[in-house]
């Protein structure tokens, strides 16, 4: 099986993502755990990420896309699927991963859904917040992170669903509950006829005219 987690943050595609792999026996392929690593094992892209880090800004995606790359690399040399979490999270993105994944052999069979509405994602990241003493993690500026999320996320859904590859369920749940669900759909899951690659449109928006 070859998974996509998308959800808003505090949604807890980390935890299902964990134990969605550990349930079909496929690597769980966290972005934030694979910059880490990087930084950790001194690599070249981890010093990449750290001079990113050390200075504030965003780490750029060639260099986050170069580590999926690796990541979707090594799952087909190990002859498994994955469950890719924190990325794509754009439609720039999105493409971009669907590219490497198709001269892979390794494109997604279903992007994972979990919806949580916005007003219990706002409770659950506050009371992280107070338990981790982040001060900057206040409801404003999460609901700033909440109102990008949907608009960078909203063409990446419809392109999964128009693809047939989408799947989504319900993430308001218990822990176990949204495991429980989401294995027995997957387990049960019946894509659409697979789109041609020929066939598969960029989600970028067209230029005006095209």
């Amino acid at each position: 099986m070859r998974l996509l987690m998308i959800a808003p943050p505090g949604a807890g595609k980390g935890t299902q993502g964990s134990r969605i792999a550990a349930h079909f026996g496929i690597p769980h392929i966290a972005t934030g755990d694979l910059l880490r690593s990087h930084v950790l094992r001194g690599t070249d892209l981890g010093r990449a990420v750290r001079d990113c880090l050390d200075r504030g800004r965003l780490v750029p995606d060639p260099i986050v896309l170069e580590m999926a790359r690796r990541a979707l690399r090594a799952a087909k040399i190990a002859g498994t699927g994955y469950v890719l979490d924190g990325y794509p999270r754009t439609p720039a993105q999105a493409w971009a991963a669907y590219q490497v994944a198709a001269e892979l052999g390794m494109t997604a069979e279903v992007a994972l859904h979990l919806r949580v509405d916005d007003d219990e994602v706002v409770r659950r990241l506050l009371a992280r917040a107070a338990t981790e003493h982040r001060a900057d993690d206040t409801e404003p500026v999460i609901r700033r992170r909440l109102a990008l999320y949907h608009e960078v996320t909203k063409p990446v859904l419809e392109w999964y669903a128009e693809r047939g590859i989408l799947l989504a369920i319900n993430g308001m749940r218990t822990i176990d509950e949204v495991t429980a669900d989401a294995i027995k759909n997957l387990e049960t899951f019946d894509a659409m006829p697979a789109v041609t690659h020929a066939r598969i449109r960029s989600p970028l928006p067209r230029p005006c005219g095209v």
